[in-house]
């Protein structure tokens, strides 16, 4: 049976702290659907001291901020942003339309078709994080989506020039410098001078993550985010104190309520890892951040075997799960609930997060249990259709369906088959009583 070393928040804390965002994001929402724009500019002047005539940035600001970066930096934002427009073109081509003739005369098919319009947000008041430029514009637009739309909050007063560079380079049609709720509502709602998206994606604060959950309906969400999470799952063959630790904390920096988790056979590689922890905090430059989240939401856990260390692991469902054991790939075949697996201790989490080509837009708060993350799926509409090409098709597929739908008591659905019956069949349909369709007899 498992033990745990240390525990994180409870549920009832975490609970309070979103019953406060979600009044908050509710307000705001409503303000800014009624009043647009105006709204908007407020909004940016209190939460980002931000205002200008036009939040969209131009040609020739874009330009300036690509600009200021190194030859270096630019060859490297190409080299992260190429291996992920690999990736989802790799899965674009795995999306096949398929048309089938499924009995005589009868066609069905299903097309694979982009959305109209896309808004991405770009996370970057903290820390400017044009990865998430790579990962939501370029997958839009390798699924075919014509209007890529993002927003990023200004950075130490100004466009972030990497992040503005990023955008530009993976293909945004408008760039607009633009945070928070008001970024997100602007989007999605709609404001004068911005016209709104189909679909809003990209990882964000609570608040960002909040009003992106209040606009699911209006428009479509990648995913219901949370704060950042890591498990790391480990043994003595495939791990020690130090890589554990770093991995933790790496993830840890996102925010103070990023839970970072160890999962392990061995009290004694949990018990260094947290020795490897405390030591790593006193030099860590993001230690302050990372050691609010480890002490409030880090947890160790010891398990019996890796079979318990699977079960512990999916009902955690975390967003990232890095496996450093002696087989990691029993857990890959053995695993369910989970965003994202960096398998072995060559691979990790930051390589997902930045360069390597996964998307790092992934399921947190045990969404893992029923979606994936961010792919270039989520910004394509799979949609039927059906074609009936003989008259015999159309009367054998309407006896059934009629007699069908007096089963359901549906009486005008019932008769939608039967006149296909009478026009194209050489039987007669014909009702027993016209105010009974379930007692309906084709003859």
């Amino acid at each position: 049976m498992a033990i745990w070393l240390k525990r994180g928040a409870t549920a009832e804390a975490k609970s309070d702290r979103d019953r406060h965002v979600r009044d908050a994001v509710e307000g705001i929402l409503a303000d800014i659907e009624a009043r647009g724009d105006a709204a908007v500019r407020e909004l940016s002047n209190r939460f980002d001291n931000w205002d200008r005539e036009s939040y969209r940035l131009t040609g020739a600001e874009i330009q300036a901020c690509i600009d200021t970066l190194s030859p270096q930096d630019l060859k490297d934002i190409e080299f992260a942003q190429a291996q992920v427009r690999n990736f989802a073109q790799i899965q674009r081509a795995s999306m096949q339309d398929v048309e089938v003739e499924t009995l005589p005369g009868v066609v069905l098919g299903h097309k694979n078709m982009p959305l109209n319009a896309a808004g991405c947000y770009v996370p970057g008041g903290k820390y400017p994080l044009l990865a998430s430029a790579h990962m939501s514009v370029i997958t839009a637009k390798v699924a075919g989506v014509p209007r890529v739309v993002t927003c990023a909050p200004p950075f130490q007063g100004r466009p972030a020039p990497a992040i503005v560079a990023a955008q530009a380079m993976a293909g945004a049609d408008e760039i607009y410098c633009l945070g928070g709720i008001q970024a997100v509502a602007a989007m999605g709602l709609g404001t004068q001078s911005i016209a709104p998206v189909d679909i809003l994606v990209g990882p964000g604060n609570a608040f960002v993550a909040e009003a992106k959950r209040q606009l699911f309906g209006r428009v479509g969400i990648d995913l219901f985010a949370g704060p950042t999470e890591t498990l790391v799952i480990a043994d003595e063959v495939g791990c020690d104190g130090e890589l554990a630790a770093t991995d933790l904390l790496g993830q840890a920096e996102h925010g103070p309520d990023s839970p970072a988790i160890l999962l392990t056979t061995s009290e004694k590689l949990a018990r260094e890892t947290m020795q490897w922890i405390e030591r790593l905090l006193k030099v860590l430059p993001t230690a302050d951040i990372a050691r609010k989240a480890w002490e409030a939401f880090g947890e160790v856990i010891v398990a019996e075997d890796d079979a318990e260390m699977v079960r512990i692991a999916d009902e955690i469902a975390s967003e990232h799960v890095q496996v450093m054991t002696a087989d990691p790939d029993f857990f890959l075949v053995n695993m369910t609930n989970y965003g994202a697996l960096f398998l072995g201790a060559r691979t990790n989490v930051s390589f997902g997060d930045k360069v390597i080509g996964t998307n790092h837009t992934l399921p947190t708060k045990k969404a893992a249990r029923y979606t994936g993350g961010l792919w270039v799926g989520k910004f394509i509409k799979t949609c039927t259709y059906q074609r009936v090409l003989t008259d015999e098709a159309s009367a054998l597929i309407g006896e059934y369906c009629s007699r069908l739908c007096g089963l359901e008591g549906f009486a005008g659905h019932g008769e939608q088959a039967n006149i296909r019956v009478r026009r194209y069949g050489h039987r007669k349909v014909t009702y027993a009583g016209t105010a009974q369709p379930s007692k309906l007899t084709v003859a």
